[in-house]
């Protein structure tokens, strides 16, 4: 690869990191916001509402996309990389929501201090749940999707998207809904419907995104002339 090339790929890397990045923390700061998807009608199991699930779950599929994506291109090691800068990120931001809680609003503030608690106050307990169920996932999902790469020489591009993705995304959401569950923050008579909800929903999204990482792929290799199973190392400027 050119040195223009080598730049370039560094450059998409770090816009990638971005968005994963942005994705994970915004996820853990609207979670207490729910809704229910009725794209089937009105469906229950176990007598819960089928996709009654968090608006944090909307943004949080796309950090999984594009961890496999960089796997695909960038390899493991980045990819770990990029987990790790998300974990710093997503503690940085608790850290600030701290601080802001423990200041005082003026008469005029459009938040009061009961609505910047109501809203934010239940994020230590959001983001350390989340971030336990995003450890556990987000490694187990790059263990597993370079384990079929390498079992698969670097074909069946589905088949370690899916694979990955599927068993990170169980770990992640038992976890995160057993943790809100223990610590009070969800009734436990909820845990069924959202735990089976939150799964389901985030394995349709799964397939959805598979033409994506395809799509993504395709126009990374082509531009950078990887070969099958190639990956980019990189070098910072």
């Amino acid at each position: 690869m050119t040195f223009a090339d080598r730049k370039l790929a560094y450059k998409i890397y770090l816009y990638l990191g971005a968005l994963f990045i942005t994705s994970l923390v915004v996820s853990n700061l609207i979670f207490q916001k729910f809704f229910i998807w009725q794209p089937f009608g009105d469906v229950t199991i176990f007598g819960a509402t089928l996709f009654e699930i968090s608006v944090g779950v909307l943004p949080y599929p796309v950090t999984f996309l594009i961890t496999d994506l960089i796997s695909e291109i960038y390899g493991k090691k980045s990819a770990n990389q990029i987990v790790v800068a998300g974990i710093f990120a997503s503690f940085f931001s608790l850290l600030i929501v701290l601080v802001a809680s423990y200041t005082t609003a003026t008469a005029w503030s459009p938040v009061s201090n009961a609505m910047f608690s109501s809203v934010f106050g239940n994020t230590i307990i959001a983001v350390f749940a989340s971030m336990v169920a995003y450890l556990l996932a987000q490694f187990i999902d790059i263990q597993i999707y370079h384990f079929w790469k390498k079992l698969t020489k670097g074909k069946h591009l589905w088949l370690r998207n899916n694979f990955s993705t599927f068993s990170s995304q169980l770990v992640d959401t038992f976890t995160v809904v057993f943790l809100l569950c223990s610590f009070g923050e969800i009734a436990w008579d909820r845990f069924t419907g959202l735990l089976i909800s939150g799964f389901i929903f985030k394995i349709i999204i799964a397939f959805l995104d598979t033409p994506l990482l395809y799509f993504f792929v395709y126009i990374l290799r082509k531009r950078f002339k990887l070969q099958l199973g190639q990956e980019i190392k990189l070098v910072s400027y």
